[in-house]
């Protein structure tokens, strides 16, 4: 007997996948660019809650999107939000971290725009693709983005600011090489989400070695 040659987490994956609306789901969490709850993805398959919750059960388990409880500062009871996996970027047909970075340093290169303003660039384009369709609070749109892009994102909120602590670098060898450029343009890509989806803006991006990673994204909440 031959001996499979295919990872067992990859064949777990794939099966996860071959159904056609939790590929849907999939899909929707990674391009959303926030944590994204039940109740939205009901509304976006026309499915029940329990379908729902069964299909998510299923990427979870497949280490596709990973279930967190949502953070709350208001009364009412946490929900359980999706994101991403950050192992997912670059398979099944999703763009890889380096190949989202290449695409904006070639940007650089024919606009010959700094990197923060390509960053900034960048940002305000993904707040107009993210606003035809229902996504979250502003903090919480920066969030997802910082997570589709593969920094493992935690955030801190306090009533008038906020911290972004990122986990992990997608670009580690990158930014190890040239830090003036990738965090430039990561800074950027903060800016132009905070001013597209305004009543945030960025204070401070404190960049940390990219091979232990624990940036901190500083944020004030504007009114």
């Amino acid at each position: 007997m031959v001996p499979s040659l295919i990872r067992d987490d990859v064949q777990t994956q794939a099966k996860a996948l071959g159904d056609p609306t939790r590929f849907r789901i999939f899909r929707y969490i990674f391009e959303s660019g926030c944590p994204i709850g039940v109740a939205e993805l009901t509304t976006y398959t026309q499915l029940n809650h329990n379908a729902v919750r069964q299909h998510l059960a299923v990427l979870a388990a497949a280490e596709l999107v990973v279930e967190e409880v949502e953070e709350r500062t208001r009364p009412g009871r946490p929900r359980l939000m999706y994101t991403p996996a950050i192992e997912v970027a670059g398979k099944w047909g999703l763009p890889s971290p380096y190949e989202y970075l290449a695409v904006l340093l070639s940007e650089m290169l024919l606009t010959n725009a700094s990197a923060e303003e390509v960053g900034r660039s960048e940002g305000a384009r993904r707040v107009t693709e993210l606003s035809r369709r229902p996504h979250g609070d502003g903090l919480s749109v920066i969030q997802g983005e910082m997570a589709r892009i593969g920094f493992r994102p935690s955030l801190r909120q306090r009533p008038h600011s906020a911290e972004i602590t990122l986990e992990r670098c997608p670009f580690e060898s990158a930014a190890a090489t040239n830090p003036g450029a990738v965090c430039q343009i990561h800074r950027g890509l903060a800016e132009g989400l905070a001013e597209g989806i305004g009543g945030i803006e960025v204070e401070d991006l404190i960049a940390k070695n990219p091979h232990k990673a624990g940036c901190r994204l500083k944020l004030n909440v504007i009114g």
